[in-house]
């Protein structure tokens, strides 16, 4: 489990194609402390399991679907990455809960910005535009956001000057494609909602 509080941008230095598999090779620096092959770091937003590490980073394999249903298909040696390493029990959830299981790839339409700030607008599949709701919790790449406005089809989100600094989303622009994971919370109200209905 994840907060959504980036912890730094990591580097993909390395991409070795198995097949529809890969290994991917990320140069870190923080998320190595304590590391050890079996531990999960989120990567863009994308729970992966640590394979091998050293001083300079570590490799984890990326499985056939997460290459399909997410922004990781397309990352290549170069690509910077939002990293975080799992919330500890004792840890304070500063963020939301992110599970680092990405629901979706959505669109950035437009960049607004600011003074200060910055906005987003971002399209999203429609199977889960239910679950994003105007102030309520989403992960962009792994960034735990406010959502300040939703559509059918799009939400709005404003980056701070400490998320534009310090991830990713402070280099996006229109077109960019981006890993959106829902809240969870909102996910289990409408299973249990709908349990049983027609049964």
């Amino acid at each position: 489990m994840f907060t959504g509080l980036v912890e730094e941008v990591g580097t993909v230095t390395r991409r070795t194609d198995l097949g529809d598999a890969a290994v991917l090779t990320v140069a870190a620096d923080t998320v190595l402390d304590g590391l050890r092959p079996g531990d999960s770091v989120a990567v863009a937003g994308v729970c992966l399991t640590v394979t091998t590490h050293d001083d300079h980073g570590f490799t984890a394999d990326v499985m056939p679907e997460t290459l399909r249903r997410t922004t990781l298909g397309a990352l290549a040696p170069g690509h910077r990455v939002n990293l975080e390493r799992p919330v500890r029990p004792d840890g304070r959830l500063g963020g939301h809960l992110v599970q680092g299981h990405v629901d979706g790839v959505g669109t950035v339409l437009d960049r607004r910005p600011g003074p200060r700030w910055t906005e987003l607008d971002v399209a999203l599949p429609a199977s889960l535009a239910r679950y994003v709701a105007e102030k309520g919790s989403v992960s962009v790449e792994g960034v735990s956001l406010t959502v300040t406005g939703a559509g059918a089809d799009s939400f709005g989100v404003a980056l701070v000057p400490t998320t534009l600094e310090r991830t990713t989303l402070g280099d996006v622009t229109p077109g960019d494609r981006v890993n959106l994971e829902v809240d969870v919370v909102a996910k289990y109200v409408e299973r249990l909602l709908t349990a049983g209905v027609g049964a």
